[in-house]
Parts: structure tokens; C-alpha cells; sequence
């Protein structure tokens, strides 16, 4: 998962063609806090990490309605709708990724490609009221699978293809940045 702050001209009626995919390797964020949005994941210990995403998923609802919700403020910058949609779809891959940690002994993450499910999904074509009341659902399973962690198992760990380990403490602690990351970029 990664910031998706620099993206290429779009519309919502012109979905595919130009989207500029976003490789960074953000894992840094967990050594260090983010020069963009000021976000330091070492501030927040794995029991934190649900009461954090309630905080962070309760602010969405107002960027969904916004009347500029669709309007992107630069070209190149995701609008806001297009952000509440990613954060709603990182939300359901971060509950998943959870849940199997949880189950299954250092599992092998199924690949995400967030710029893929970005075109899949059409998400400056989407209805904003019916993306603010996904995200929030999402959110909230978010937040069950980290309340369902218990203290013994916030260090069992899991993989992303690229090779990349997280506990469940860093895992929670990445995902935080990422929301925290995408609300500043719509300044929520």
C-alpha cells in the first residue's frame, strides 16, 4: 500500500488511460515519521491501533460530503472521492490481512495492486454517499479484526510479495499511516 498523492490526469468519465502507478516502498514509515503529513507510526502500540482508526474513519463522512467531492484539485491529484474510495478498499485488504495473520502461521499476502482496483472500480464515477457509508463499514471491520488481537499476538507476522514482514503491531501501524496520509492529502 502506498500514498497516492501524485497520480496522472483523470476523469470520472475517463477512468483508465494516463493513471501513473504509485511503486513507492512507504515501509520507511515505520523507522521514521512521514515528512509529508507528520504522521509517526512508532507513536502508536498495537493495543492503539483500533481507537486510532475509529478516530481517523470518523472524519470521512465530511470529506464524502463535500461539494467538491468529485473536483480534483490539481491534475495529476486524486479528488476526494477518489481517496474515500481507496481508503474504504485499504480497509477491507487490512481486515483480511489481520484475520490471517491471526489464522495462519507467517501467511503469504495476496497481492493488492491499488492502482488496478482504482480503474476496476471507477472511483471518481462512484456515488459519494454510498462510498462514505462503505468506508465506514469497512472501517469499523478494520477496527473489530485489531480489537479481536490479543497481547500475545501482535508480533506474529505476515508477508507482502515483495519480501516485506510485518507483525500485526507494524501491519496496524502502516495502515494507520496510510489513512492518516490520505486525510491529509484531501485536508480532512
Amino acid at each position: 500500500m502506498t500514498s497516492s498523492a501524485e497520480r496522472a490526469d483523470q476523469t470520472p468519465d475517463d477512468q483508465a488511460p494516463g493513471i501513473e502507478p504509485d511503486d513507492k516502498d512507504w515501509t520507511w514509515v515505520l523507522q521514521q515519521p512521514c515528512h509529508d503529513c507528520g504522521f509517526d507510526a512508532r507513536s502508536v502500540g498495537g493495543p492503539q491501533v483500533a481507537a486510532s482508526l475509529r478516530l481517523n474513519a470518523a472524519r470521512w463522512p465530511a470529506v464524502c460530503s463535500r461539494v467538491d467531492v468529485r473536483a480534483r484539485p490539481e491534475p495529476g491529484v486524486w479528488s476526494p472521492l477518489e481517496y474515500a474510495c481507496h481508503v474504504r478498499d485499504v480497509c477491507r485488504v487490512f481486515e483480511s490481512r489481520v484475520h490471517l495473520m491471526l489464522s495462519q502461521v507467517d501467511p503469504a499476502f495476496e497481492s493488492w495492486n491499488q492502482d488496478d482496483a482504482a480503474i476496476a472500480g471507477a472511483y471518481g464515477a462512484q456515488d459519494p454517499e454510498v462510498v462514505s457509508a462503505e468506508l465506514s463499514a469497512a472501517a469499523q471491520a478494520a477496527v473489530a479484526s485489531f480489537d479481536e488481537v490479543g497481547d500475545g499476538n501482535w508480533q506474529r507476522t505476515g508477508r507482502r510479495t515483495n519480501g516485506s514482514i510485518f507483525t500485526i503491531e507494524t501491519l496496524g501501524q502502516y495502515f494507520l499511516h496510510d489513512l492518516t496520509h490520505h486525510l491529509h492529502d484531501v485536508s480532512g
